[in-house]
Formats: structure tokens, sequence, C-alpha cells
């Protein structure tokens, strides 16, 4: 469940964007979870038109998810905000800066895809040419459909979930009820939110299979850098025809947007770039830097893998670096606190650096508040990773037992710890609370307020 600094943020930034009546359905599907749209009518006593419309604004900007769910014998529609894509667009200017760097060529098609949220390469072609300034030649529709399919290739931009997907919390429930008896971790139990979008995503060749190109438009492509964007083997005869309806479709029914897990994962990799320069010894940034640039494409958006004929390749292409070897490079990976497993492809823990810095800036924060006594029993939650006793809080840290609890119903009280009791209540004054765990979700709103 998302914290109350949480849902006063998210619902801010709705406000700013798209009025009060949209942030007031965003808010109450934050604070209350899936709801009907009679549901949401109910609690906001508002006309139903004009909760339906703010929540197509929602859906379109990709802040809400419907999903099917059953109810009795019957089969009902729920919506379900997506607090993460509301914060996101608090870093739109910074995906901006990285199509421009990567990119630059396609920067107006995800300007178009973020501010509008969900469009048709048809729709996008006509918001293209209509922002080209008076006297400047306009691009072509296959220029613009090579710049896009870049982006698609890039996997910056994805075709859209699935519209209403089929979801049966009970069944899910059923399913994942044996760990509930295990003393759970931040992140051993998905959140309904991330299992309704799992069930939403549709397949990776699917999500990023881009526009094709007709056959007279195939000698036009030959200037694309992959030939995967150029489609270069063409089919001839029946399947021409083929390629041409599931060109249109694309164009003109299919509705795309951006992919936030890329841009996210770009974000990560440059703070985690930036993060480890200060601690490099001399003559290695060009090492580091060419890890990164090497990056294999990959699924897992927690980690950096790259293969060290990639690094010598792009260590080539900086000044000094055609000199280094294999022998250099390695121990340099190793000294950064990469693994490998053969040799010859390195791994760098995109999370486990973020989670760790993220700890450090935390923690300062509670001790600048609450003193040293919460600095030092959050420290313990955070390097245990897992849930705390209150008697081993109190063991541990040797703090007086009267000071351990005034101080963990404080850091609860603010949304810096979740914890568990036998009663099942959160109470600090009925039951003594059983176990403690940080709550991750809550703090980063707090710290973003």
């Amino acid at each position: 469940m998302v914290s109350q600094h949480g849902i006063l943020l998210a619902a801010g930034l709705i406000s700013d964007h798209f009025g009060p009546l949209v942030a007031k359905v965003c808010d109450c599907l934050l604070r209350h979870g899936a709801l009907q749209l009679t549901e949401i009518v109910r609690r906001l006593k508002l006309p139903q038109g004009q909760v339906k419309n703010s929540l197509l604004v929602l859906i379109q900007h990709n802040c809400v998810q419907a999903f099917s769910s059953p109810r009795g014998d019957r089969t009902i529609t729920l919506y379900l905000a997506i607090f993460d894509n509301v914060l996101h667009r608090l870093r739109f200017s910074k995906f901006i800066s990285i199509i421009r760097a990567d990119i630059p060529e396609s920067e107006a098609l995800i300007e178009g895809l973020l501010q509008n949220g969900r469009l048709t390469f048809d729709q996008l072609v006509g918001r293209t040419i209509s922002k080209v300034p008076e006297g400047t030649i306009r691009p072509a529709r296959e220029e613009i459909r090579m710049n896009f399919n870049r982006l698609v290739y890039a996997r910056y931009v994805e075709r859209c979930p699935k519209a209403e997907p089929y979801f049966n919390p009970q069944e899910d429930e059923q399913s994942t009820g044996a760990r509930r008896r295990v003393p759970k971790t931040a992140e051993e139990v998905l959140s309904l939110e991330q299992k309704v979008v799992n069930t939403a995503t549709l397949s990776d060749p699917e999500r990023f299979s881009e526009i094709p190109y007709s056959m007279e438009d195939a000698s036009k492509t030959n200037d694309c850098p992959h030939n995967a964007v150029a489609g270069a083997k063409r089919k001839h005869g029946a399947f021409e025809v083929d390629e041409e309806l599931n060109s249109t479709i694309a164009e003109n029914e299919v509705l795309w947007r951006v992919n936030f897990e890329k841009f996210i994962f770009c974000l990560k990799k440059k703070f985690c770039a930036d993060r480890k320069k200060p601690k490099l010894k001399v003559g290695t940034h060009p090492i580091w830097e060419s890890f990164f640039e090497a990056n294999l494409p990959d699924k897992d958006t927690n980690s950096v893998t790259s293969s060290i004929n990639g690094i010598l390749e792009k260590l080539g292409q900086k000044e000094g670096g055609a000199a280094m070897s294999i022998g250099d490079i390695k121990p340099v990976l190793l000294d950064l606190q990469c693994t490998t497993s053969d040799g010859e492809e390195f791994t760098f823990d995109l999370r486990k650096m973020v989670e760790a810095c993220r700890n450090e800036e935390i923690e300062s924060l509670v001790k600048k508040k609450y003193g040293q006594e919460a600095f030092t029993i959050f420290r313990l939650l955070v390097t245990q990773g897992c849930a705390v006793e209150t008697d081993q809080i109190i063991d541990t840290t040797i703090l007086d037992k009267q000071i351990v609890h005034s101080t963990l119903y404080k850091l609860w009280n603010d949304g810096y710890i979740d914890t568990e009791q036998e009663q099942g209540t959160h109470s600090f004054l009925y039951g003594e609370p059983k176990i403690h765990f940080v709550s991750s979700s809550s703090i980063i709103s707090t710290m973003l307020l």
C-alpha cells in the first residue's frame, strides 16, 4: 500500500498536470486500491461521466490499469492506480535527455509520447510534421518511421499492454499461501500492482515488434544502422500483401507508449557510473566508461553485463585506450565489484549499488531527524535486510527497552518501518509488535516530498 506521503505527492503531480478532478480519482484509487467505477463514484460523490472521463485520462497517460476479475458468479472491471508511473512524470526531462544523447533524431517522437501518453504511429507522424517550423523541410513519413523503429529496436518505446487483462487475486493468494507463513522481506512478495502490471504486459516479441516496411519503401531504408529496422529479407507474392496489412495495422491501430523500464535502467547506469568515478584509480576511468558503453542487450534491468571483447572495442575508441590489454582490464573490473563466471563476460549489480546509496542517504536523514538511537536501530534493520524481532533489536543495539519502543513507534508512525504482530494490528498500544522491517517505498515517497 502506498504511504500517506506518496499519495500526497502523486495526487499533487496529477493535479498539476490534469486538474483537481482527475487528481481526486487518482487519490481515491491510491488510498483504497483497485475499485469498480461505481465504487469510485460512490466514494467521491461525483457524476459517473466525470469519473469515467478522469479514468480515461489516467489510462491514456499510463497512470491507471484496468483489469477484469471475478466477483461471485460474474466478472467485473476494476481500476488500479500505478503509483510508479505517476512518479515517473517527475523524470520526463531526464528521459528526453537520454534520447537526445543516444538517438537525437528521435527526440520529437519521444516528446510526443511523453506529452500524450499513448499514440498510434499515424498520430505521431501528424504531430511531428505539425511541429516543424514554417520554412523548414518537413520530414518524410518513411524517415519518421525509421526514427521510430530505432526507438522500438532500442526498447525505448513499446506497444501498449493489454487493455483489460483477466486477473484473479484469490487464485493468486492460494498459489502463494505457503510463502506467507515465512517471515517476509521487502522484496519477497509482489504487490497487487506489480502482479496486474505483469499480467497486462505483452510478450517481448509482441511488445517490441517494429512497424514493417512495405516493398516500395525497403530500398529507402538501406541507411538504417541495423538490419532489423530495415527489414532486410523480404518475402514475395502473397507475403507482400500480409506485410502491407501488418504495416497498416501497426501504423493506424496499435497504440504505443514510452517504456519506463528502459529509461529507469539508463538512469541507474548513469548514476552508478558517476557514483564510482571519484573512487577510481588514475587511468581507470576509460575502462569503467567502456564497460557501461559495451552493455549487452538483456532483459535484466537490474544489472549491466559486458563482454571483454566489447569493452576492448569501446576502449580502443578512447584516448590511450588502444594500448590497454585484457590483463589491464580484468583487475580493474574485479576491483570495482564486477563479477564473472567465465572471464569473458562481467556483470555489475546496479540494484545493489542503488540500494546501498539510497540507504546511506536515508540513514543520514533518520539520524538528523530522530537522533543517534534511531540511526542505530534503522541501520540494524537495513543491514539485516529482513524482519527483526523487538527483543533482538534491544539485545543487538544495547539500548534501553523504553527508548527502543518509543523510537520504533516514531519510525513506524512516519512510515520509515513496517511492523507485524500476532494480533494482526499495527497498534503500539494494544499488543507489542513482534517484528519490524524497513518500508522502502514509504521512505522514497517521504524523501521526494
